[in-house]
């Protein structure tokens, strides 16, 4: 068992890592079940795979679980699952000093996170992340959206969490696809500023591919703890530094859009695809050696992640790309700024890059 802390002062809270932590769920979640009853929102296939042990562990403490059960995929982040949800946790008369658990991957923890920011203007809420995504990154943090037609998370609230509870036996059931997703976010921590995290990524990532719990155990302690370090360092990305965090994604989330924020192309691997393009776009400025760029695209190759537009399975141009880019919440006085590397563990945040390049570019990386 490890655990992080998040320290936010009055906001500060746990991240707790243990290995079958889901079926002791009792021992850690029986606090936040006022009046002898927890919420949890989850989708249909994480309610088959892993709400059975939660539900008889709280059962055993005598804690009754009210259920609310949403459509799996990215397309419930969005504003009919958002009202579905909020008219569900009205009508079973959740109040303001309750917690509703978010037990599910990143779309579930977005969407409950948002949910209880903004129901009677604010209650709490606890995480229980499944996918190897949400157990680095998204559970971590307190950012919060919805998807709009415009692009991506672009509705949301900075809300903390008040517990964070990482099982990584979630991910005995994930297909290897999903997992594969979520390690492009690993790998992400690596490339910010830990060369030698990255480092050990090419040596033991298969490992944590293929289920070996004391990689991925290590893995997700390793990431958590670099994302804490950060959110505690700048919670609300005013500073910068949790800017580096986006490494992958203004590229990632013009290439989701152009797939239509579908299966096509997940989140994950979009952001693996999203780093290759930022590294070879350094490279292209001549910011990066290229040797580096080229260390990126081969690793996530070797692992079977998305690397450029024709593997996240993209069409359009350049400028087309560019034109979903305008969309991105980060957008500012008409700039745009990007992650860029000037190597491994080495990625910077610009605001000097010159938008028609980077649909050049694009064009040019495609053939």
């Amino acid at each position: 068992m490890a655990i992080v802390s998040v320290a936010l002062g009055a906001r500060s809270y746990d991240i707790l890592i243990e290995e079958g932590a889901l079926t002791r769920a009792a021992d850690h979640l029986a606090r936040y079940a006022r009046g002898g009853r927890l919420v949890v929102v989850t989708d249909e296939r994480v309610a088959q795979a892993q709400l059975p042990r939660l539900t008889a562990s709280m059962t055993a403490a005598n804690i009754a679980i009210e259920s609310i059960i949403l459509p799996p995929g990215e397309k419930t982040k969005g504003w009919r699952h958002l009202e579905t949800l909020l008219d569900r946790l009205l009508a079973l008369e959740v109040e303001r000093g309750d917690h509703v658990v978010a037990l599910g991957g990143g779309v579930i923890g977005d969407l409950v996170g948002f949910a209880a920011s903004i129901l009677k203007r604010g209650c709490q809420f606890v995480q229980v992340p499944t996918t190897l995504l949400s157990q680095v990154d998204s559970s971590v943090g307190g950012k919060t959206a919805i998807n709009a037609a415009a692009g991506k998370n672009l509705i949301g609230s900075f809300h903390q969490p008040s517990f964070v509870l990482v099982d990584p036996s979630t991910l005995d059931t994930l297909p290897p696809r999903e997992v594969r997703a979520g390690y492009a976010e690993v790998v992400k921590y690596g490339l910010i500023d830990d060369p030698d995290f990255f480092a050990w990524c090419e040596s033991e990532g298969e490992k944590l591919l293929a289920g070996a719990p004391d990689a991925r155990s290590f893995a997700i302690q390793r990431s958590v703890s670099a994302k804490a370090a950060i959110v505690a360092d700048d919670e609300r990305e005013t500073s910068g530094r949790r800017a580096l965090l986006n490494l992958g994604h203004t590229f990632g989330h013009a290439l989701e859009a152009d797939t239509g924020f579908s299966d096509t192309l997940l989140h994950g691997e979009g952001v693996a695809a999203g780093m290759a393009l930022a590294f070879r776009y350094s490279a292209h400025l001549g910011i990066c050696p290229q040797a580096d760029a080229e260390r990126v695209t081969a690793h996530l190759k070797a692992v079977g992640l998305p690397h450029d537009l024709a593997t996240a399975h993209v069409t359009a141009g350049g400028k087309e790309l560019v034109g979903h880019m305008l969309h991105d919440k980060k957008m500012a006085a008409g700039t745009l700024p990007f992650l860029l590397a000037r190597g491994i563990g080495q990625t910077f945040l610009s605001k000097e890059v010159v938008l028609d390049d980077v649909a050049a570019f694009l064009d040019e990386d495609r053939g």
